[in-house]
């Protein structure tokens, strides 16, 4: 049955752990079509590596259809810059077309202003894609690579990736070339159906072609079909950015059956990138982090058993050896800090933050937020964030109490704007650059306004409830009593100092996850798709493991060196990966992307900040609870008179 089905999925995808296996979520359902049904091809964005900043589709002089449509879209979608908007591309399933003029005068050729000339050469020079859909499937670009192998097995042996989307055009020296005709090739499976019903058809591959070809050489008559010339002899149309350019836009289709089927008609997208990296490094990460743990593990456990059996010895004969190490600030330990509001609001904002990407990574691990259900991803990972703020406000709030505050209505709503402030005022600053290029990259005001209503609307109080709970909740029981007057904290060690702890706790995290990282930069910022998010849940728990003991080791230092103001410090220090991350993104703008201008680059740096911000947040809080719960523990394990 199908639940039998699903969980043998389930469980062979956790042994796999590795999402390329095709199964799609109910709501994704195929369509079927017959023969001479319309496939409708609609057209998504124009994309750029270079500039980061998406466009609408008919911000260039394309060809329109007489009523242009656009398609209600989630908010993941909209925060992407997807305007999904429809082509007067003609299209019939299993229908050929030798070659079809797209506007619609049977040939007269389409005139281009100078100021839509430089436009298009402007966009040329950006290295603009074009983005395409048919039947919800992203176009591809095939590109053909002779792999380095012998001679003779060239001829035989070709490596064929695919890129998204196509390019508008090329340049050959300081000459601009659009793309102006599309070869469409499309594959479809053909179903099984009884003898006397008509076959019916899947799309389940979407290439094209893209080729420039000048207006003289395409012959058109009054039928508006062309004749495309002979390979070798034709020549590119040129756009001349400086005077007007006569071009026009033609398509042909072609049809190929496959025997892909629909359920797996995306691998061929998600196939692009290498998958033995990924468990190279997966693998020598696992082993690093647990031959690192486990000898973290047992150092700390046998010094502290050493610890604990010394202390509790002592106590028999009476005071003998002078007392030292973590004992001797037992009563100063749980001395509330400086900012205890502040303290308690990043950690909640933590808390929030660990809930939504522990559920976002588990729940697409599980197939339920493939790339085909577009912006599936940032809409999920929203609203989540939205609803964890209970969570977020309820531990926010116990430590608050904890701390011995007691302003909690305010505490509540620093915890609720603190950190989605700082996310929404950078967007917004960003925001306003994009609104200033007309990219479609840029979030409406209405977008904008239903943000800040479900921000204040949902969250807000989401927080203060959970917020309300928590600080009623017995606060946490802390094994010894603070003294009343403060001890004198010795002269510290120069590599006891912040900095040095921030490099070093941060390393082990970071070298855990590096390879993800790169995956998920090139994801965000080359238009990739991701989508090994088995991989990200296990590199995800590492990332907690490790956060964890590093914060443990660093902590157990601190307190050796009888420094016992150990609260911001380990949330600093476990934080300490996220300063990697940031040099990481520095080190990536430089060698991978080739970004010149200011608002691209303004852009990156933007929101890689708050990537950073988030990061170390996430971090830091993890860190924090395993020292919290720590330092609980040990002095819980000695005998204090």
């Amino acid at each position: 049955s199908l639940f039998q089905e699903r969980l043998r999925y389930v469980l062979g995808l956790l042994l796999l752990l590795h999402s390329t296996d095709s199964f799609y979520v109910p709501g994704v359902a195929p369509i079927n079509f017959h023969r001479n049904d319309p496939v409708e091809i609609k057209a998504v964005k124009l994309t750029s590596s270079r500039t980061q900043l998406p466009y609408e589709y008919y911000s260039l002089p394309f060809c329109q259809p007489s009523k242009i449509t656009y398609k209600a879209e989630n908010l993941g979608e909209v925060l992407r810059g997807d305007r999904i908007v429809n082509t007067p591309f003609q299209v019939s399933m299993n229908v050929e077309k030798k070659c079809e003029v797209l506007c619609n005068f049977p040939n007269k050729p389409v005139t281009l202003t100078v100021e839509q000339s430089k436009l298009i050469a402007e966009r040329i020079r950006e290295d603009y894609y074009v983005h395409l859909i048919a039947d919800n499937l992203p176009v591809a670009t095939r590109l053909e690579f002779y792999s380095n192998r012998e001679e003779e097995e060239k001829k035989k042996e070709k490596d064929v990736q695919f890129e998204h989307g196509y390019r508008l055009g090329f340049m050959d020296g300081n000459k601009f070339y659009l793309h102006n005709h599309l070869s469409f090739i499309l594959y479809y499976h053909r179903e099984d159906v009884e003898e006397s019903q008509e076959h019916t058809y899947r799309v389940v591959r979407f290439e094209v072609i893209p080729q420039s070809i000048k207006l003289e050489d395409l012959k058109a008559d009054e039928k508006s079909m062309c004749t495309l010339p002979e390979a070798t002899g034709s020549a590119p149309q040129e756009i001349d950015p400086t005077k007007e350019n006569q071009l026009l836009f033609t398509y042909s289709v072609h049809w190929e059956e496959s025997d892909i089927k629909w359920a797996s008609r995306w691998d061929t997208y998600l196939t692009m990138s290498d998958v033995q990296i990924h468990w190279f490094s997966i693998i020598n990460s696992v082993v690093v982090v647990f031959f690192l743990s486990g000898i973290l593990s047992m150092i700390i456990i046998r010094t502290l058993r050493k610890d604990i059996a010394n202390y509790n010895k002592e106590d028999d004969i009476e005071d003998t050896m002078e007392e030292s190490g973590w004992k001797l600030v037992h009563g100063d330990v749980f001395r509330p800090p400086q900012y205890p509001m502040i303290l308690s609001s990043l950690l909640g904002s933590g808390i929030q933050l660990f809930c939504m990407i522990l559920i976002v990574i588990f729940v697409a691990m599980l197939g339920m937020l493939s790339p085909s259900s577009r912006g599936a991803l940032m809409t999920t990972a929203c609203f989540l964030f939205m609803f964890m703020g209970v969570f977020g406000g309820f531990f926010a709030g116990r430590l608050y109490r904890t701390l011995k505050g007691h302003r909690w209505k305010k505490g509540a709503f620093c915890t609720a704007t603190l950190y989605p402030g700082v996310v929404f005022g950078i967007c917004f600053v960003l925001n306003c650059f994009i609104w200033g290029k007309h990219s479609s990259g840029a979030v409406p005001f209405p977008t904008m306004v239903a943000l800040l209503c479900m921000w204040f609307g949902i969250s807000l109080p989401l927080v203060y409830l959970g917020y309300y709970f928590g600080f009623r909740k017995q606060p946490y029981d802390n094994p010894v009593r603070t003294n009343q007057i403060p001890r004198q904290i010795p002269e510290q060690r120069w590599y006891m100092n912040k900095f040095v702890g921030i490099l070093m706790a941060g390393i082990l995290p970071f070298g855990a996850m590096f390879i993800e990282l790169f995956f998920i930069f090139s994801a965000i910022w080359e238009n990739q798709f991701y989508y090994l998010f088995g991989f990200l849940f296990l590199v995800f728990i590492i990332l907690v493991v490790s956060c964890s003991q590093i914060s443990i080791v660093m902590v157990y230092f601190q307190l050796c060196a009888e420094d016992y103001r150990w609260w911001w410090r380990t949330f600093l220090v476990s934080g300490g990966s996220a300063f990697y991350v940031l040099i990481y993104a520095v080190f990536y703008f430089v060698n991978k992307l080739d970004i010149v201008e200011f608002i691209p680059s303004l852009l990156y740096f933007g929101y890689t900040a708050l990537m950073v911000l988030s990061f170390w947040l996430l971090t830091g809080t993890i860190g924090f609870y395993a020292a919290y719960m720590f330092v609980r523990k040990i002095y819980a394990a000695v005998k204090i008179d």
